[in-house]
């Protein structure tokens, strides 16, 4: 493992901090702070906008295609740049992180050529259909159906937790195609309009006040085969490059930190001496200090590999489980520190801007998406460690004869 950037990589680093410090925008958010949404996506677009003038958008993806044309190491060290000035927006992150690039191994160049550049620029947002109510984390699962009925598919069926579905514009689609079969072998992708009026989007409210989430309704709606992603019924192989680009994109997650709480304890009084002297808090704050300092050099053990040309592992799954769990925890014991106030979700009223408070609120939601704490446990177990895999009763049964399939 190496810490430090190769010669190459710092002069990227210093080529892509110097540019970010001409080109940045003032991000006009800050942690708590409140803004419509409206203003933010058209800052967000601008920016898209002009990271893709210049290469950076994409920066692993072809020149021909308006990408920089880069390595992934570049991508990393331009994100953490981009990151530490505040301007990286989450809206295109499911779309070029997920979606489009699953289009651009499975579409024809006509389909490419329409999608990838409006995507790239930040012109049309994607979303990820693939969660439904019956199916929980298992993905084969799903019930959605597309039956063909000459040169174009009817498809009928709900999907749930659909981040951003309610603004975007395009979508990819996991129906199933053949009941007949196991549930991995009967499945295909489509990608979607999701303007179409067969297409009923409905937020869902969140604990937090937000709706990031929705359920999505499809009745009757048609797509021609064109719109077709992969094989009839090979659709479990199109997903697979969507999910392992999903569980690297949420390999980690944001938010406060150790650092951050122990702050709040300098300041929060335990009876007469500050919560930090507490020997029962020191030892949690040792806690998750060691646990960042894990996260941190597992980070650093994918960066080398992507430095090295290589593909990152299962092993990915890792800092999803642990960073998800930290925050949840460490965000309910700031609130315990803040006591009464604690309950205070105002940035203008609660102490440090009510980070704590509002983290709190969509922690749950991280050990949820991308992959449950239990389905990424069995990732570890299985492609890390080599342990036996689960039973699985319902592996070589058609689906429809599957339990709780109908």
């Amino acid at each position: 493992m190496d810490f430090n950037d190769s010669p190459e990589e710092a002069e990227f680093r210093e080529t892509a901090r110097a540019w970010l410090k001409v080109n940045a925008p003032k991000p006009v958010t800050g942690r708590g702070a409140s803004i419509r949404h409206a203003d933010l996506m058209a800052e967000g677009k601008a920016w898209q906008a002009k990271k893709a003038s210049a290469g950076y958008a994409q920066i692993t993806w072809p020149k021909e295609w308006g990408g920089g044309g880069g390595t992934p190491i570049q991508s990393v060290i331009f994100g953490q740049e981009e990151q530490k000035l505040g301007v990286a927006y989450g809206f295109f992150t499911i779309g070029l992180g997920m979606c489009v690039p699953t289009v651009m191994a499975f579409s024809d160049d006509e389909t490419k050529k329409r999608f990838v550049g409006p995507a790239l620029r930040g012109e049309e947002i994607w979303c990820q259909l693939f969660s439904e109510p019956a199916g929980g984390s298992d993905v084969a699962g799903l019930r959605t159906r597309a039956v063909k009925d000459g040169d174009e598919w009817v498809i009928n069926g709900q999907k749930v937790w659909t981040t951003g579905a309610h603004y975007c514009d395009f979508g990819i689609l996991l129906t199933r195609t053949n009941p007949d079969v196991p549930k991995h072998k009967g499945l295909t992708m489509f990608w979607i309009d999701m303007h179409d009026p067969a297409v009923d989007v409905r937020p869902i409210h969140q604990m937090s006040g937000g709706s990031d989430f929705n359920e999505v309704y499809f009745t009757d709606l048609r797509v021609k085969d064109s719109q077709r992603l992969g094989a009839v019924d090979d659709g479990w192989k199109v997903a697979l490059v969507t999910l392992m680009n999903e569980r690297l994109a949420v390999g980690g997650s944001s938010g406060p930190n150790y650092a951050e709480i122990m702050e709040l304890a300098r300041t929060v009084m335990d009876g007469e001496e500050p919560a930090l002297k507490n020997d029962a808090f020191r030892q949690k704050l040792a806690d998750w200090y060691v646990q960042a300092e894990g996260l941190k050099l597992t980070r650093f053990r994918t960066m080398t590999a992507l430095s090295r040309g290589q593909t990152p592992g299962p092993e990915s799954s890792i800092g999803k489980i642990i960073s998800a769990n930290q925050l949840q925890d460490l965000t309910h014991e700031a609130m315990e520190l803040e006591d009464q106030f604690g309950v205070i979700n105002d940035p203008k009223l609660a102490p440090m801007e009510a980070a704590f408070q509002q983290s709190a609120m969509w922690a749950p939601g991280l050990r949820i998406a991308g992959g449950t704490d239990e389905i990424l446990k069995n990732i570890i177990a299985e492609r890390v460690l080599g342990l036996p895999g689960d039973i699985r009763v319902d592996k070589d049964l058609p689906f429809k004869d599957a339990p709780g399939a109908r």
